[in-house]
């Protein structure tokens, strides 16, 4: 899911997330905790998502291009609409269990980096070229939730 208006963002995407989200699941190990389990169709993965979107919101860092939340199994890949030449901040969260790759295309775009999914904010300073692709790809056995958000800087 991605979501290009900032006002959407704080209104809606969190709600659509959630939706989307809800309408298929991962499976947990089923320990019975929201971090672990996402078995349970609904509210686990619409906790974890929550809990995604609300880590981005509390270190936003300038106008926001584009954001979005996708299940850890999903991945992210997007090709957001930036200006050649320009800076932007690139914030990234996983939360759930094992970690994701973060990946660039073309390689001098931002830095390849691990992801964990323990819910810190992975930050990154990009600087754009045309296209930019990113790539977030969840480790075999991953589970949660991923969420990001592009800001201009």
């Amino acid at each position: 899911m991605t979501c290009s208006n900032p006002r959407a963002w704080l209104a809606g995407c969190a709600v659509a997330a959630s939706a989307i989200l809800l309408t298929s699941c991962t499976s947990g190990s089923g320990d019975g905790k929201a971090s672990k389990d996402l078995s349970s169709p609904g509210s686990s993965e619409k906790k974890l998502t929550e809990q995604a979107l609300a880590a981005l919101g509390a270190v936003h860092s300038g106008k926001m291009v584009e954001a979005g939340s996708e299940r850890v199994i999903d991945g992210i890949h997007t090709e957001p609409s930036l200006s050649e030449g320009r800076t932007y901040r690139l914030n990234l969260v996983c939360v759930g269990n094992g970690s994701a790759r973060l990946t660039f295309t073309p390689a001098t775009t931002g830095t390849d980096t691990e992801v964990p999914c323990d819910q810190s904010v992975v930050r990154q300073r990009i600087t754009a070229h045309r296209p930019v692709r990113v790539d977030v790809d969840g480790a075999k056995g991953s589970t949660g939730v991923l969420a990001w958000r592009i800001d201009a800087i």
